[in-house]
């Protein structure tokens, strides 16, 4: 298999991980009595242009320079939350800020490649390299994966927990898939744990050379914030 083939793999990947992502979040958030801000990537729901890696990570940094600007909100009051394919961008909006409040990873990849292979090194050509960047997050990491994940092997949870700076108890769902990890009572118990536990942490004050701007891309790409609230 060429190199064209694998990157043509990658493509239908990114495609299939993001038709598997089905949790409501906003009933999520009410469960936990947290509020949530919404957005839709590239392509998707609201959203005007192209799905893409790169794309997903110009609107992750959009919402949350939205948040900051238009709603004051500071990043040590914001936890992070990246289901599937959405640990790409999660992940890499948590490495850029230093002090946010938490990040949960749901039936995160360590990978696009590593999806489809088993493979011991990154790739040039790769996507999404969570592998690499959560050693870069500083803030608290709760991983939930599904033993039974048949999308997204258990083994890409487990080892983005060992590779966490910052470890929370981990939670693995015995049983569970990659679409209803939500349906099991220790989820919402674990993630309402996790939640209390986080609203309890005391924040140090940035340094003088810490930005909490996000500005990291070579041109900027403003999408609205599409929802922030509590339901």
């Amino acid at each position: 298999m060429g190199r064209k083939d694998i990157v043509l793999q990658m493509q239908e990947l990114f495609i299939e991980l993001r038709a598997h992502l089905r949790l409501n979040i906003m009933r999520l958030m009410n469960l936990v009595d947290c509020p949530a801000c919404l957005y839709d990537y590239s392509g998707y729901g609201a959203s005007t242009g192209k799905p893409s890696e790169v794309n997903t990570y110009y609107d992750i940094e959009a919402v949350y320079n939205c948040l900051k600007d238009n709603y004051g909100i500071k990043q040590e009051d914001i936890i992070l939350y990246g289901q599937s394919v959405g640990s790409g961008p999660t992940l890499h909006l948590a490495a850029r800020l230093q002090r946010l409040r938490g990040v949960v990873l749901h039936s995160a990849i360590l990978s696009g490649i590593r999806v489809l292979y088993n493979v011991k090194m990154t790739l040039w050509f790769d996507i999404f390299k969570n592998i690499d960047k959560i050693q870069k997050v500083s803030c608290p990491i709760l991983v939930i994966h599904g033993t039974n994940d048949d999308i997204v092997d258990f083994s890409h949870g487990k080892r983005l927990w060992e590779l966490a700076k910052e470890k929370y108890d981990p939670l693995w769902v015995q049983g569970g898939g990659h679409c209803n990890l939500e349906t099991y009572p220790e989820y919402i118990r674990h993630l309402r744990k996790f939640v209390s536990a986080m609203e309890k942490i005391s924040i140090q004050k940035p340094n003088k050379q810490q930005s909490s701007s996000v500005s990291c891309m070579n041109s900027v790409k403003h999408n609205k914030c599409l929802g922030f609230g509590k339901s």
